[in-house]
């Protein structure tokens, strides 16, 4: 499998939640519609947005024209997916001007850098508002209400949302994620994380593994461990002055203790960081069955030049050495990563040790794309943009053939073996065929069998694979 252009996908995705016991005496009258784009941890952060406002007596809907509050979720990690944003709310605009009350709004991490573009040059959104100020939200609404516009963008390096259930939009039942911590320290050149998202923090584990237990009492049978960087994950409980502080849990303690809700439980994690991936999350991996044998370990590029432009803190013989030590520990682990292409003073030697690093590991799939340069980074502020757009996109283009190849040859090894596979719900190909994941995460479909549902583990043994999916049926 491979992906173009980012991680950070350019789709969109709107959801409704399901509201299971929705009190009547809570209801205010008024619809909410939430659209998000970008990474797991936006869609995610809607999720503690719906739960915020359901509590206030809001309903969820699919269709924009028919709420009473429209927010967008927003993603700053490419420069197109500004202009992408801008198209959507001039579509909410047109909705507007037949339901005047609407309130329109835009949340996440565009937030802070365009509030004022937003709000007072195009006035495209009444309210806007950061990552940490969702709590917020209620009192920005009714600021609206009584005709002003609103917005908070203030950053914060406590407030984690360890307290609120998400709402689960868009949800098969099956699988979830769950936020174990928020913001980065590890300013990355390239990236705005750390300027929309702030300083990072870790939420506490009993409320993470908390919030396990009830997906899993609720029906889930896989979660997803969502943060920036999980393997710098570190929480210490706070103690009263004079006291010892406690023990620190660390993430492959985290790790362990999710692990522990229960065996059926699945659990997955992203995103790790290669200077901070350790042996004992690797050997905690591997002592649990039911943590999966896949990590992705973004690479970004094979040179260490370019690496220490980046200011990613490794280079590329420390990645290699992680590389190795997981397929010593895991030797079944599924390896992706994020590449980009055509950094800034990126040499067409240095473009060729990304190839040879690609080489080198064969990752499952990969999530690549050719720089953009991101206002406000440090990328922005220290080097030129100096590589010319059509030597990025052949530089991309050759990346995608060489992962395309590797996709394909990772997938071969695959074929011929039985594989444990969670059903997550129908093909979206064809409602006479299941589909669901292996360890390695990657998707399997195989023949409906009315023995099983829908949640259900099964054995699939895997006869054949197209360029990004394996084929198989069930066996006994």
């Amino acid at each position: 499998m491979f992906e173009i252009p980012t991680k950070e996908h350019d789709e969109s995705r709107q959801g409704e939640a399901v509201l299971l016991e929705k009190d009547p005496k809570k209801s205010n009258g008024r619809k909410l519609y939430i659209e998000s784009y970008g990474c797991q941890m936006n869609f995610s952060d809607s999720e503690i947005v719906a739960s915020i406002l359901l509590d206030k007596g809001f309903e969820t809907t699919r269709d924009y024209k028919e709420a009473d509050v429209v927010f967008i979720n927003t993603c700053s990690i490419r420069e197109n997916a500004e202009q992408r944003v801008r198209n959507r709310l001039k579509e909410f605009e047109s909705a507007k001007a037949k339901n005047p009350g609407m309130v329109v709004g835009v949340l996440g991490c565009m937030a802070e850098r365009l509030k004022s573009k937003f709000l007072e040059e195009e006035k495209l959104v009444d309210v806007v508002v950061g990552p940490d100020a969702y709590r917020d939200l209620p009192n920005l609404i009714e600021k609206v209400d009584e005709g002003s516009r609103a917005v908070n963008v203030l950053l914060s390096r406590e407030e984690t949302y360890a307290d609120i259930n998400p709402v689960r939009l868009n949800t098969n039942g099956v699988t979830a994620f769950i936020s174990i911590m928020r913001g980065c320290d590890n300013m990355c050149s390239f990236c705005v994380v750390p300027f929309t998202r702030g300083r990072e923090r870790s939420r506490d584990p009993q409320s993470i593994v908390r919030e396990a237990r009830d997906l899993f009492h609720a029906g889930y049978r896989e979660v997803t461990l969502l943060g920036q960087n999980v393997d710098s994950y570190k929480y210490t409980a706070p103690v009263a002055e004079g006291e010892e502080p406690g023990p620190v849990v660390n993430f492959a303690a985290l790790l362990e203790m999710v692990a522990g809700v229960d065996p059926l439980l699945r659990v997955r994690f992203s995103t790790s960081h290669p200077k901070d991936i350790t042996d004992e999350v690797l050997y905690t991996m591997a002592k649990y069955e039911n943590i999966c044998k896949y990590i992705h370990l973004p690479v970004q590029s094979g040179n260490s030049r370019i690496l220490k432009l980046m200011n990613r803190t490794y280079d590329r013989e420390w990645y290699m050495e992680r590389v190795d030590a997981i397929r010593r520990i895991i030797p079944d682990c599924g390896i992706s990563t994020d590449i980009i292409t055509g950094f800034c003073s990126e040499t067409e030697a240095e473009h060729h040790d990304t190839l040879s690093m690609m080489d080198y590991v064969k990752y499952d799939f990969a999530y690549m794309f050719a720089y953009s340069e991101r206002p406000g980074t440090l990328a922005a502020k220290r080097y030129a943009d100096d590589i010319p757009e059509e030597i990025k996109k052949q530089r991309l283009t050759e990346v995608v053939d060489r992962q395309r190849e590797h996709s394909l040859e990772r997938l071969q090894t695959y074929v011929g073996k039985v594989h444990k596979v969670l059903i997550e719900g129908l093909s979206k190909r064809s409602d006479t065929d299941y589909c669901g994941r292996n360890d390695q995460n990657t998707m399997v479909v195989f023949p409906v069998d009315g023995r099983y549902r829908v949640g259900d583990y099964v054995q699939v043994y895997v006869d054949r694979c197209t360029s990004a999916t394996l084929i198989g049926t069930i066996v006994d």
